[in-house]
């Protein structure tokens, strides 16, 4: 099966996000997979950070970036979308749960993680599956992980 991702399947939303490389490789992501990336500030560094452009190559034009100044204006943003946030504190494993299309993967601060506030916002939370002696993944390699998944079962029901 030959998969368009040129139309928007799934949206990918950072949280306060600390790391430009991170998001960096993360809008590489989005620009590849025509997802819409959130960025939700307060963030631990520049825009013009030369880490975060070094990360994204020349792929920042071809993603479709919306900045958020804080959580509330996102939230309000994301009426009527369905928000899922990925944490290691969910019980249900991406592999387990139905992604419908449409969906914004919404991550934490790499060293915090969603906080409580932000999960009890969300329509649903899930996990990636880990061995149970690490704590979590790269953000950034969490991103793709659910990202694609995302796609995979999506392009699986409506294929």
């Amino acid at each position: 099966m030959i998969v368009n991702l040129s139309e928007k399947i799934v949206s990918i939303a950072l949280f306060n996000p600390e790391i430009p490389g991170n998001t960096g490789n993360i809008i590489r992501l989005c620009a590849c997979i025509s997802a819409e990336l959130h960025i939700v500030y307060p963030i631990g560094f520049s825009f013009d950070d030369k880490h975060l452009r070094r990360a994204g190559l020349d792929y920042h034009d071809l993603a479709n970036i919306i900045h958020h100044q804080d959580a509330e204006s996102f939230w309000h943003f994301m009426q009527g979308r369905r928000v899922i946030g990925l944490t290691t504190k969910a019980e249900t494993s991406l592999w387990n749960f139905s992604f419908q299309k449409g969906d914004v993967l919404l991550f934490g601060p790499e060293t915090k993680g969603l906080s409580p506030d932000a999960i009890e916002k969300t329509n649903a939370t899930v996990r990636i599956p880990m061995n149970s002696v690490t704590r979590s993944l790269n953000l950034s390699n969490s991103a793709a992980v659910a990202g694609y998944e995302a796609i995979r079962q999506i392009m699986n029901v409506e294929g």
